[in-house]
């Protein structure tokens, strides 16, 4: 394993992120199967993994109790735990307090090793700067008191909100989290981000490095021309040998729900190979061309399940609408097979409460209304 250095700590160049662990039945996402999370942390530290990245909302709030109960069979020092305080949702913004004891409580830890603002964004921004939240001060005080020992913050805001966020409280942060990937390296200006982080002073972790699985695996012609180039190299090693040439990243997430994944991850990590020029520009390419064929930059987060009153599977529906709309569109009767009649875009009541919550601010009750509207016609 790959180890960077953060603060005098080493930090396996690969960190597990806790949002996709296998559960006991499809579609089931709060019920996670713990005896195959088991396996999976069990092999992940026996090979030198040793981030685990958790939050409140993942697995529908199950995801920090599970890794509570799990991580309790390890030596506390042999690990580095991370979550993060929800401010994603306003809801949650005036409970900080309330929510961080929550927090130690449901992971079973006297203190966090890494403790995250959750998705800064243009939705809440202003409540991190509200005082009568006073989130940050609150944060500054749990780590005075060794309860947090590295404080960070994600995003998928803008370079504006970041600056923003930055200007207020970068001498409070410590790193920052991205979502950085050879896909969204100009498509979500993953590349001026980083440059953005970096001239403050801060470190990068990764998060979505193969895009919630959209470029673990790719068309025919793009994967060919890949292995023309590293003919040993899978689609997915391509993604993680990315973000190795990025020199500013100490620890790169991975959601990795089988033990097939989590293998294949570590041994990449196993090696330092980053991309040449050459590489890159291929990369590059294979980008322009999905970009120009995508419609909905979704990665699967599943934050907006959990507050759709219909309980839609919305990833699941914008999947198969960028796969309608610019792949199959000839066959309309196919666009939902296998999905339940009262689970279908049709469905939507227009509420926008999943809009509230997505870190991509992708439209949603638009994109299943014209989905909807595509199938009639």
């Amino acid at each position: 394993m790959i180890y960077h250095e953060f603060k005098g700590l080493q930090l396996s160049a690969l960190g597990m992120g806790c949002m996709r662990f296998p559960t006991i039945a499809e579609g089931e996402n709060k019920i996670i199967d713990k005896a195959a999370t088991k396996e999976l942390i069990s092999y992940a530290i026996g090979h030198g993994v040793n981030y685990f990245d958790t939050a409140w909302p993942y697995h529908d709030g199950m995801s920090e109790p599970v890794m509570g109960e799990l991580l309790a069979d390890y030596p506390r020092d042999s690990f580095y735990l991370a979550t993060k305080f929800p401010g994603y949702d306003s809801s949650f913004l005036s409970r900080v307090s309330e929510i961080f004891e929550n927090q130690l409580t449901r992971c079973k830890t006297d203190y966090f090793d890494f403790y995250l603002c959750h998705n800064v964004s243009e939705k809440n921004i202003e409540g991190y700067f509200n005082e009568e939240f006073g989130i940050i001060r609150y944060l500054k005080k749990q780590k005075e008191a060794g309860r947090i020992k590295h404080l960070g913050f994600s995003t998928h805001g803008s370079l504006y909100t970041i600056k923003r966020f930055l200007d207020a409280y970068g001498k409070d942060m410590e790193f920052c989290q991205l979502q950085i990937n050879w896909l969204d390296w100009t498509f979500q200006k993953a590349k001026e981000k980083i440059e953005l982080v970096a001239s403050y002073g801060f470190p990068v972790w990764v998060m979505e490095p193969v895009r919630g699985g959209r470029i673990a695996t790719l068309a025919p012609e793009h994967e060919s021309t890949l292995k023309a180039l590293r003919p040993e190299a899978s689609v997915p090693e391509w993604a993680f040998r990315f973000i190795q040439s990025i020199p500013e990243v100490v620890v790169t997430l991975s959601g990795m729900s089988n033990a097939e994944q989590l293998q294949e991850n570590v041994k990449i990590f196993d090696t330092y190979k980053p991309l040449n020029g050459t590489e890159k520009e291929a990369l590059a390419l294979i980008a322009r061309d999905i970009i120009s064929k995508t419609a909905v930059p979704c990665t699967a987060c599943n934050y907006c399940t959990a507050h759709c009153p219909m309980s839609l599977p919305i990833p699941e529906l914008l999947k198969r609408y960028n796969e309608h709309a610019y792949q199959a569109p000839e066959i309309p009767g196919a666009a939902l097979d296998g999905i339940e009649e009262d689970k279908r875009p049709v469905n939507c009541l227009g509420c926008r409460a999943c809009e509230e919550l997505c870190p991509q601010s992708i439209k949603i009750s638009e994109i299943l209304g014209d989905f909807n509207t595509r199938i009639k016609d």
